[in-house]
């Protein structure tokens, strides 16, 4: 018996080094992928120049509000910030001349200053490459999906209100751009009020996303009205909030934001974080705000091509992220939105990445990839294929290491047609 358990325990151990091998490349590329928590010092650094040159204070820095007017849209700002050559601030102000951007002083502290391929950076700061002309500016065709006001209705049972414009920054990625604007916007009251009529017609709804722009750009106040009229349509089981701020500005999750939220359940939050760099200390503890709370949090990443179009990249993002409680949720393949088309990436390069991550990580560190169906048409899910062929008494599936196997593919059957079936 001894002689069969050592033999048995010498298999585990070959199999446990085999296994280890197969993610050897992981734990090399990964200590070259930093986290925002990894890097707290030089963020730090970065936070303490930035206050400077906004004549901030610590207290200042802790107020959500102080960076909300303190965003920083201008050429000359940023050069203070950032270490931008002549071309360069000659470039980024061409482009807003034509495209509105901001950056929040927070999000700007987690930018390598000298670095024009740091993925932070290439979200935030406007880029030539946006007068790339391909591309729709509302390829999901909300404007045709939209059956009330503020309202997008793709599904049979959920919808969408846009209640905001504003963002703590706007994103260079964003499937809204149309909706920047020149000037910060909140729905009017009346037009929230007719999407609430629509829901409230309509039984079948019984999902809504509240989203923007930012959802948390709306006041505490407006936010708890809105939640309130939700909660008191009896076939709307439950509510989720868009929202990028964990990772663009989470000093706006603050205990009274959670004490009304709180009010709300179910409630659920979706965010957006795309760079391991944006997993900072600050949005850890907002993260953690929420998750006592009692609000379960989730991330609907998008796959953009030198952010985290790496396999390696997107497998420490989603570690960090469910380190701080935020479940990996989706990835976005990114949409041909006009002015956002250098990010765009190759499907398989998706599915590269879902290849490594399907077996080699655990299943809650591996988010649905998807496609947005053009035209308004939905959530399509690629996956890489596993079944290889199926028979009538088995199917031949290809495991995550690609190793083919047959599985009996049979249905049980119940005690009570056992019964019908014996002999008289």
């Amino acid at each position: 018996m001894q002689a069969k358990n050592d033999q048995k325990r010498i298999q585990a151990l070959r199999r446990a080094a085999e296994l280890k091998e197969t993610i050897r490349d992981y734990l090399e590329a990964r200590t070259s992928i930093p986290s925002g928590r990894e890097l707290r010092e030089e963020i730090r650094k970065r936070r303490d120049r930035i206050l400077k040159v906004l004549g901030g204070s610590e207290a200042d820095w802790n107020d959500w509000r102080w960076h909300m007017r303190n965003r920083i849209s201008d050429v000359g700002t940023l050069r203070q910030i950032l270490n931008l050559s002549e071309k360069e601030a000659e470039s980024i102000a061409k482009v807003g001349e034509r495209f509105r951007w901001a950056i929040s002083p927070y999000y700007a502290s987690l930018i390598d200053p000298d670095d024009r391929m740091d993925p932070i950076y290439l979200q935030s700061v406007p880029s030539m490459c946006e007068f790339d002309p391909r591309g729709d500016p509302d390829p999901m065709a909300e404007e045709e999906t939209s059956p009330a006001p503020a309202i997008t209705r793709r599904y049979p049972d959920r919808l969408i209100i846009k209640v905001t414009n504003r963002c703590p920054m706007y994103c260079r990625h964003c499937q809204r751009r149309r909706a920047f604007g020149e000037v910060d916007r909140d729905t009017p009251k009346r037009h929230l009020q007719e999407a609430l009529l629509y829901i409230r017609n309509n039984p079948e709804i019984r999902d809504v996303l509240i989203t923007g722009g930012d959802a948390l750009m709306l006041s505490d106040s407006t936010l708890d009205w809105l939640l309130t009229e939700l909660d008191n349509i009896p076939h709307v089981e439950i509510k989720r909030i868009g929202t990028r701020t964990l990772a663009t500005l989470p000093q706006r999750i603050t205990d009274e934001l959670c004490a009304m939220l709180q009010r709300h359940h179910p409630l659920y939050i979706n965010t957006q974080f795309n760079s391991p760099i944006e997993v900072t200390d600050e949005a850890a503890a907002a993260a953690d705000r929420l998750s006592r709370a009692g609000i379960p949090l989730g991330n609907q990443a998008v796959l953009l091509r030198g952010v985290n179009n790496n396999e390696h990249v997107m497998k420490k993002l989603n570690h960090e992220l469910l380190k701080i409680r935020v479940r990996p949720y989706y990835i976005f393949h990114p949409k041909c939105v006009r002015g956002t088309t250098h990010f765009r990436c190759r499907v398989e390069e998706g599915l590269q990445i879902m290849e490594k991550l399907r077996g080699y990580t655990s299943g809650l560190a591996v988010p649905t990839y998807i496609i947005n169906a053009p035209g308004g048409l939905g959530k399509t899910p690629m996956l890489p294929e596993y079944l290889v062929s199926w028979g009538t008494d088995s199917v031949t599936i290809r495991t995550w290491e690609n190793k083919i196997v047959r599985y009996p593919n049979y249905r049980g059957r119940l005690e009570q047609e056992s019964e019908q079936e014996e002999p008289a």
